[in-house]
């Protein structure tokens, strides 16, 4: 064994296998069905073939992304009774709202799903099939929302009174929209957003690179790239309330992130480095007053320290690196995607130049690794605690002596199902280029200098 046994370690590493490989289909499946959306009526008010078909084939991948999302959500359901039985017992009454919810939205994404994609060229009115997908992304959205507020309440519980140990009046309409909901959530939906059209921008750059200069791809790669700036923009300003609330309500989680010790106004912002034995930080670029402005909006804001908390309630103070690692793939896709509008713009640029082509191939599977950088801060962060100033972690674990058994079981089902759906969507399109589809479809398939 790694690990002298302990069901609580084995717990944990579970789950965060768990939700790590869940966390990458869930994504996709929140983000990419806007995608689907936006393209499908681009080609309805352009009336541009190119734009119809990139709905098409997104739609064909994005089936079975959702059906690997099903396996391991039904996996991360399953671990929350078996793993932390303590915690469901304690809380699953004050989550079972949000999560039912969250049930429903999948269903109703689901059936509509299954609707859209069987009705393809069965309408003479493409507006009507364009309707159909709405539910999709309402669905997508929904699902994202609810889960997240699950999230939130861990974080920010509410709307319960703890007697002897046991949850009691509950309001569960207080305790989903309470403080954390407004910035986890909007932060959750719109980086799945910005993932999705920097995954599928990738994929149109990758074709480019090849030689490919077909106005399909290039059409792709336009409305992956724009949709993405937009979607850059509003994770900046969403992370700038994110850091407010963080001040606000969890303060040993912000200064465990930037490594902040000492209470202090105008606190400096702490990007990358490290920590000595001694505490002191090594290597790191300091931004003046910026955590202050982070926190409360102006350099004289107080910033209370590491120093201040007991040492027992702190978070691992490691998650300071997956902070930094989340911001600075922000501030790349925010840039490479900034970048190909501006140049797209300015008459006589080529945006399609070689360098920015190979930014946008690695903004793809950057974009995931903020995704699961993001969610390492937000679980670790809140270490010690399942349920915050509640339940510790250990308290809400199961005392079962075969959780390492379901480790190497599950891990074997992950690695089975990510190597199914690479095998998957690669035949689908290789034995279906876009090209083959364009000609049998009529549709022009001129290369763009």
């Amino acid at each position: 064994m790694f690990f002298e046994y302990d069901p609580v370690l084995y717990s944990r590493i579970l789950t965060y296998a768990t939700l790590g490989f869940h966390v990458i289909f869930a994504t996709i499946g929140v983000g990419i069905p806007l995608m689907i959306a936006i393209a499908e009526w681009m080609g309805i008010k352009r009336n541009d073939p190119h734009y119809t078909l990139l709905a098409r084939r997104w739609a064909r991948g994005f089936v079975i992304t959702v059906a690997i999302g099903v396996v391991t959500g039904t996996a991360m359901g399953l671990q929350l009774s078996l793993l932390w039985p303590n915690f469901m017992q304690t809380a699953g009454h004050t989550i079972g709202l949000p999560m039912f919810m969250e049930a429903f939205a999948f269903f109703f994404e689901a059936i509509f799903l299954g609707i859209y994609l069987y009705t393809w060229d069965r309408f003479k009115s493409q507006m009507k099939h364009f309707l159909l997908v709405i539910p999709v992304v309402i669905g997508a959205t929904a699902s994202a929302f609810f889960i997240t507020t699950v999230n939130a309440f861990m974080n920010m519980p509410q709307g319960f009174e703890m007697i002897d140990g046991v949850i009691s009046s509950v309001n569960p309409l207080e305790a989903m929209f309470n403080p954390a909901t407004p910035t986890k959530v909007s932060h959750v939906i719109i980086t799945c957003y910005l993932t999705a059209a920097f995954v599928l921008g990738a994929i149109a750059a990758v074709r480019i690179l090849k030689g490919n200069k077909s106005a399909y791809h290039k059409k792709a790669l336009h409305l992956t790239m724009v949709t993405g700036a937009v979607f850059a923009i509003g994770t900046a300003l969403v992370g700038d309330l994110s850091g407010k609330y963080l001040h606000e309500y969890q303060p040993e989680k912000l200064a465990a992130a930037e490594w902040h010790f000492e209470t202090e106004t105008h606190a400096p912002l702490i990007l990358g480095g490290f920590l000595d034995s001694d505490n002191e930080v090594r290597f790191a670029l300091e931004i003046p007053y910026a955590l202050s402005i982070l926190a409360g909006g102006t350099p004289g804001t107080e910033v209370t320290g590491l120093n201040d908390f007991d040492p027992n309630d702190l978070p691992p103070l490691w998650v300071h690196y997956f902070f930094d690692s989340m911001v600075f793939i922000g501030m790349f896709l925010a840039f490479t995607s900034i970048l190909f509008v501006f140049m797209n713009w300015k008459k006589g640029w080529n945006p399609f130049n070689r360098p920015l082509m190979m930014m946008v191939v690695a903004g793809g599977p950057l974009s995931i690794l903020a995704i699961q950088s993001g969610w390492i801060f937000a679980e670790v962060g809140r270490q010690p605690w399942i349920l915050n100033g509640f339940m510790r972690t250990s308290e809400g674990a199961t005392t079962s002596q075969h959780v390492d058994i379901m480790l190497y079981l599950f891990l074997t089902l992950y690695a089975v199902l990510g190597i199914t759906c690479i095998v998957v969507l690669r035949k689908m399109f290789n034995r279906n280029p876009v090209e083959r589809e364009m000609e049998k479809r009529g549709i022009d398939n001129q290369e763009i200098e």
